[in-house]
């Protein structure tokens, strides 16, 4: 019996042991210009405790704003948002030490890059400035080929006070299948839908349809559910968030919500969107004068039921991430300068603070990935 129960004890320390050592690299892109920070931060990330430990800093290039893992974890992209000369930079990554070797970077030839997507074939950045989308090959050491494709937008929409007087391409995103390539345009309001061909020279892209949102909502950034049935798109000037129906690249709307109370006067600036990794729950940040995130319950037909919405306790919610255990929700703030780490109900969607930041200079993309 005594056997039993130490061993039972020693299984137990084992389980909890194992348990406590559930950590990920947490990857950072910044704004390095007007030198608030110096480039991609990676932390070591706790998903039981929220600890965190700084590992390493790439100074390679200016202002890396958004970034993209490989699958097989070996390589990292990122937009290069400089002025007069835009660029996608490669870095090789070892997620060990967590240390970001720098490869190449390729002119986007086209101004504003403000997004960058990769499948390990072919890498996609979208240029917000240019009202574009700069496609790049991938070579087999992780290195951008020179650009393969440019597909350029040429539309408006109603309002130019709202940066509608041309074309604004904001993200690009797979299907779940991964047969298309999605762009959300918020200066002409629509939505893109490419077909996707890894292997071609310069047509890896060809347009299969377009989608026309509300007007003058202008829709920023687009997300699919886990088991790949619905898509739902944040809209930048109101907000609001809309539901699809997702099939064999078609999108069909089935919802429209506000993620503000029905008083609420100020500017909105709405900013990410994310779902939770079992899907059961979506959440959307505000900036501008709102500064909040709302969760919303997801319902067996895609729907969105309202849930709460919180103060993200910072100015300028960017970006934001849920690490993949789903325990914690973790916000960057782009002008107050600080990651806030908000600990996650994984029944009910709700988010409680847990006095945890981590300060760094105009943290605006945040990546989990693994230690291997």
């Amino acid at each position: 019996m005594k056997k039993i129960l130490s061993l039972l004890l020693l299984t137990a320390l084992f389980v909890q042991g194992f348990a406590q050592t559930k950590e990920y690299n947490l990857i950072v892109g910044t704004y390095t210009s007007p030198g608030k920070s110096e480039g991609i931060y990676t932390y070591t990330f706790d998903a039981n405790t929220a600890e965190f430990k700084w590992k390493s800093v790439a100074k390679a290039v200016t202002n890396p704003s958004y970034l993209s893992v490989s699958k097989d974890n070996k390589f990292i992209y990122a937009v290069a948002e400089a002025t007069n000369n835009s660029a996608v930079a490669a870095f090789a990554f070892n997620g060990i030490t967590a240390e970001l070797t720098f490869l190449n970077k390729e002119a986007t030839t086209s101004p504003g890059p403000c997004f960058v997507l990769t499948d390990g074939k072919n890498a996609f950045s979208a240029n917000y400035g240019g009202g574009s989308i700069s496609v790049f090959g991938i070579n087999k050491n992780g290195a951008l080929t020179p650009l393969k494709q440019l597909l350029q937008h040429t539309g408006k929409s109603i309002d130019p006070l709202k940066r509608q007087e041309k074309a604004h391409a904001h993200q690009v995103q797979f299907t779940p299948d991964h047969k298309y390539v999605t762009c959300t345009d918020l200066g002409e309001d629509q939505i893109y839908i490419y077909n996707y061909h890894p292997e071609s020279k310069d047509q890896v892209l060809t347009l299969k349809s377009v989608f026309k949102t509300n007007a003058g909502t202008g829709p920023r950034h687009l997300t699919f559910s886990p088991n790949g049935k619905f898509a739902y798109l944040a809209h930048e000037f109101n907000g609001s968030i809309t539901t699809f129906a997702y099939h064999k690249g078609q999108l069909n709307k089935i919802q429209e919500i506000a993620s503000t109370d029905a008083d609420f006067s100020g500017k909105v600036d709405g900013a990410d969107i994310h779902l939770s990794p079992d899907g059961k729950f979506l959440y959307e940040t505000n900036r501008g004068d709102a500064n909040s995130i709302s969760a919303f319950a997801v319902q067996p037909d895609g729907k969105l039921t309202f849930v709460a919405r919180t103060s993200t306790l910072g100015k300028g919610p960017r970006n934001f991430t849920i690490d993949p255990s789903g325990k914690y929700l973790l916000i960057g703030h782009q002008y107050s300068n600080e990651v806030v780490i908000f600990e996650r109900n994984q029944q009910t969607g709700t988010l409680t603070d847990t006095g945890k930041r981590i300060n760094l200079g105009a943290p605006v993309c945040l990546v989990f990935a693994p230690i291997s």
